[in-house]
């Protein structure tokens, strides 16, 4: 099926409403008299009215795929002559379709009479004629605010309806003129009539918003006019050919969506098998004994996979060599499922190239198996376990990918130029990065394309080889950058009798992250805030007058407030950006409150680390009981019961919580707020490396976060520095009561060192 343009990615596509608020048809019924009457009586009509006159002109659009019914959606009439409206993702690329109207009658269709994937619309004709067609009415005139009437198929239970109102008649999506609509949309009814309330169409459903179940869009009808008055007819015998793989030369097993374009076979979709497997085959049978062969191959994403298939049997065995999550892999398909699966090997390979064309070749001599990524030999190995059969391509889970050049033979092995030719070449090109003029651009041009294959490979080489240089120098400017903030972090906190810049503390791990940052303007700015509150008479008063004046300052006449609606942005965890917006957690707050304390000379006033709210404290002697501020709610006072309350289900509140946090603990709690999301997600990456390095420079007791680095960087390869974390582990670890966890640190230590 041809892509869906990305604003329906990013918006979901709309097939159906969901039961929730519907009125199901045979709870609205009225007779064409009480139609009439209404008309009379009223401008608009009810929303059962409107479903017993819309009803007969609704259509079912069925998508038919290789294994039956493949997807569902919606339509109606808009001629009677037999013309259907609806999404033009509906109704796929290159499918059978079929229209089952609301009497259960069945139609072919015989020509896609329009269509526009810009617009994502469509219009179908059926042979039948006298069908009643829906009154089209004017989008334009639209109104924020009308009241609507939405009707569809909703997860197959057909001829539903819904009403709403329109909120916004104007809204733009990638740069096409929408209607935003209040009415809970799901699954299933794309190309479903948006009605007024006389039951003219003002659009076709075609999206549901991804923030809000009861937010959706619909293309309006205007668009469909102009659709309809520029047809480019496709009779149906012409559409089923378009992208369809020809099927003398390729053999489809276990679905996915397969198509070919300009010599590139595509695939899409999950398939069938176990693990979304699906394989795509060539008719050829291959040799028993010496037989090759290649594909180039590009994955949509590196996560996927998808290669090469052979010696498969037609049904589930088979082999497949192709790359996944970064790696090479050979696996050896003896059955349905991952239980006669077998991993023959799998590696690294600095031969594979991330997002691009990659050649994959197989070798089979015998019982040995060689398998080669753009003509560097990954695999070779000996494996006699099928044979046979046909060579084709394969694919697992999700993946999108596209495969072109595919080729069976004796020899595939691509031919070296002479030593002679790369050399001269080569020199071509050095000239041609260097020219200075398009007339010596066009003689190097002219010498290059009297070897095109050779130049074409040299260049792809050098192109590369200037993008991973130039990589390596990104990663390393960003590496360096960190160490140095890493270190001036580190120094500022180690002063000697607690004298940190907590402000400067916080900048600088907002810096971390963002190398433009600059640290001293924001250091400026903070001193203009404590030079207008400098001297003012609240501030020698005590502690509880000067941090209501503060608390004053700060929420109520700066603004400064919680982040409610945008709780997980990183933005709240950057100080710089919170002192920007006025916007933040409770942690980042604290520290503004807590250095404008300090600046203003205020005693008493610290930071408190209580579970999952840091708060500020503030006392008047070193005797008293902390009374608290929440400074995510406006600084509000609140006594250690309230706080506990607020904090703890059973109220209560450990006395260690309650301490007043060193400067250091204030910036470890704020680097864990970074870093637990990424780590807490599916797969943790690389981006939490750093953020790791920074809390063990600072605490290099956190065992915690020695157990994450060291299994980052093992699963980053990097299994010296995942060596010395287990190593590091093991040193600190009790020598009595934790013999289960030595246990288990010796045996990942020992395969480490293998």
């Amino acid at each position: 099926m041809r892509t869906v343009p990305y604003f329906l990615v990013v918006a979901v596509l709309v097939n159906v409403f969901t039961s929730r608020g519907f009125a199901n048809r045979e709870e609205a019924s009225a007779s064409p008299a009480a139609l009439a009457g209404a008309e009379a009586r009223s401008g608009d009509w009810s929303v059962s009215q409107i479903a017993e006159l819309v009803r007969p002109s609704l259509v079912k659009i069925t998508q038919e795929g290789r294994e039956g019914p493949y997807g569902i959606g919606s339509g109606f009439v808009i001629s009677a002559e037999g013309l259907i409206a609806t999404n033009r993702h509906v109704i796929g690329e290159g499918r059978r379709i079929r229209v089952e109207t609301s009497d259960g009658r069945k139609h072919e269709v015989s020509e896609v009479v329009a269509s526009d994937s810009r617009l994502d619309l469509a219009i179908l004709r059926v042979g039948t004629k006298g069908l009643k067609p829906l009154e089209l009415g004017d989008s334009d005139k639209a109104t924020q605010g009308q009241a609507i009437v939405a009707m569809g198929n909703p997860m197959g239970m057909t001829y539903s309806v819904v009403e709403g109102v329109i909120s916004e008649p104007q809204r733009e999506i990638e740069g096409q003129p929408m209607l935003q609509v209040a009415v809970p949309i799901e699954q299933g009814n794309s190309g479903g009539p948006l009605l007024d309330r006389r039951g003219r169409v003002l659009g076709l459903l075609t999206l549901k918003s991804a923030l809000s179940e009861n937010l959706g869009f619909a293309m309006p009808v205007n668009a469909l006019r102009l659709l309809q008055a520029r047809p480019n007819p496709i009779p149906m015998e012409r559409w089923l050919t378009i992208g369809v793989l020809n099927s003398r030369f390729w053999k489809t097993l276990m679905g996915a969506q397969w198509s070919q374009r300009a010599g590139v076979v595509n695939v899409s979709q999950t398939g069938s098998g176990f693990g979304g497997r699906a394989l795509c085959l060539w008719h050829e049978e291959l040799p028993q004994d010496v037989f090759e062969a290649s594909v180039v191959v590009r994955l949509q994403e590196e996560s996927g996979a998808a290669g090469l298939a052979f010696c498969a049997d037609g049904q589930d065995r088979h082999y497949g060599f192709y790359p996944t999550g970064g790696k090479m892999r050979l696996t050896r398909f003896d059955g349905p499922d991952v239980f006669s699966w077998k991993i023959l090997k799998e590696q690294d390979s600095s031969a594979y190239h991330p997002g691009d064309w990659n050649t994959l070749r197989v070798r089979v001599q015998g019982e040995r198996l060689q398998c080669f990524v753009n003509e560097t030999l990954i695999f070779d190995l000996e494996d006699g376990g099928l044979r046979g059969g046909r060579a084709g391509l394969c694919k697992f889970r999700t993946t999108e990918a596209g495969f072109k050049k595919f080729k069976v033979g004796l020899d595939l092995a691509e031919k070296s130029p002479s030593n002679e030719d790369t050399d001269r070449l080569g020199k071509f090109l050095e000239i041609a990065l260097g020219a200075q003029t398009e007339r010596e651009k066009e003689g190097v041009i002219s010498e290059l394309s009297r070897n095109p294959e050779t130049s074409r490979r040299l260049l792809e080489e050098r192109r590369r080889s200037l993008e991973r240089d130039a990589g390596r120098l990104k990663e390393l400017g960003v590496e360096v950058h960190r160490r140095a903030v890493r270190e001036q972090l580190v120094a500022e906190l180690g002063l000697a009798g607690g004298k940190s810049d907590l402000l400067k503390c916080a900048l600088l791990l907002s810096k971390h992250d963002n190398p433009e940052l600059d640290v001293e303007s924001y250091e400026r700015g903070f001193a203009q805030m404590v030079q207008e509150l400098r001297g003012q008479p609240e501030f020698g008063a005590g502690t509880g007058v000067a941090v209501r004046r503060l608390s004053r300052y700060l929420f109520e006449e700066n603004g400064f407030h919680g982040s409610r609606s945008d709780y997980g942005s990183r933005s709240n965890s950057y100080v710089n950006e919170v002192l920007d917006d006025r916007e933040g957690l409770p942690i980042t707050l604290s520290v503004v409150y807590l250095e404008l304390a300090r600046q203003l000379g205020i005693k008493g006033v610290e930071g408190i680390p209580l579970p999952g709210r840091f708060m500020v404290g503030f006392r008047e002697s070193g005797e008293e009981e902390f009374s608290f501020l929440d400074v995510y709610d406006g600084g509000k006072e609140l006594t250690l019961e309230q706080a506990a309350a607020l904090v703890s289900e059973d109220g209560v509140i450990s006395k260690k919580a309650r301490m007043p946090a060193a400067d250091r603990d204030i910036i470890l709690r704020m680097i864990r707020n970074l870093l637990g999301p990424l780590l807490e997600s599916r797969s943790p990456t690389r981006e939490a490396l750093p953020y790791l390095d920074l809390v063990l420079e600072l605490d290099p007791e956190a065992s915690r976060e020695r157990v994450s680095r060291a299994m980052l960087r093992e699963r980053a390869g990097d299994r010296p520095g995942a060596r010395s974390d287990v190593g590091c582990l093991l040193e600190h670890l009790p020598e009595v009561g934790r013999e289960g966890q030595r246990e288990m640190l010796e045996q990942w230590l020992e395969r480490l060192t293998r």
